[in-house]
């Protein structure tokens, strides 16, 4: 396969839905379903047996659950992009999805053509997110110490406001580093200490926060 196609694995236990987004996957010339998968457990064993660079996840699945399942895929050292494809806009499923490590949530009942925008997004490092639960995520976020993290903001760095500017805008690590021409692991410690004086505990949290305190 092409080094420039996108990999994607879907998870999930309706057939019928798999199928419905492998179509349109296959539709486009950059993207290739190279998986499937009905529940979690089988998930895990064919995303760790594979070099893939999106998991599209369900949340509700019988036997293991999405957000565990996630969180067994990250404790097993996986490190492509996982995003969360689901029907539940509840802000607790969401909270807990990001937590879990995942680099997006979307709505199953999304048209399928910003799905397919979304999904691309997701596969170059962008993080996604339905534009409904952009306000209903920030509200969950919102009781978070926000006097607290207001003065932390003061206490960032110019190089570490810059950074979380970018994180705002759906940058990855690796993508802020190539802009400011410095290594990924660079970042990765800038963003270490932007989120702990922001007193915040993912880099998801970090680009809501912006976009609510209107720091991007």
């Amino acid at each position: 396969m092409n080094e420039s196609v996108s990999k994607l694995i879907l998870v999930d236990d309706h057939p019928l839905l798999r199928k419905g987004v492998r179509q349109l996957v296959e539709l486009e010339d950059d993207m290739a379903v190279v998986g499937e998968a009905s529940n979690g457990r089988d998930a895990i064993d064919l995303v760790q047996g594979q070099d893939v660079d999106l998991v599209l996840l369900d949340l509700s699945m019988k036997g293991m659950d999405g957000i565990e399942t996630l969180r067994e895929l990250r404790e097993a050292g996986v490190s492509c992009r996982i995003v969360v494809f689901t029907v539940s806009d509840d802000s607790t499923d969401m909270v807990a999805a990001f937590k879990a490590g995942a680099d997006g949530y979307l709505l199953k009942d999304m048209d399928p053509e910003e799905l397919v925008v979304r999904i691309r997004d997701a596969c170059v490092g962008k993080m996604v997110l339905s534009n409904e639960l952009t306000e209903v995520l920030a509200k969950a976020f919102r009781d978070n110490a926000r006097r607290e993290q207001d003065s932390g903001y003061d206490s960032l760095t110019r190089r570490e406001k810059e950074i979380l500017r970018m994180i705002s805008g759906g940058l990855s690590n690796k993508m802020v580093g190539r802009e400011l021409d410095i290594t990924e692991a660079t970042v990765k410690v800038h963003v270490k200490h932007l989120l702990k004086k922001l007193g915040l505990r993912s880099r998801v949290e970090a680009a809501v926060w912006a976009v609510e305190h209107q720091k991007n």
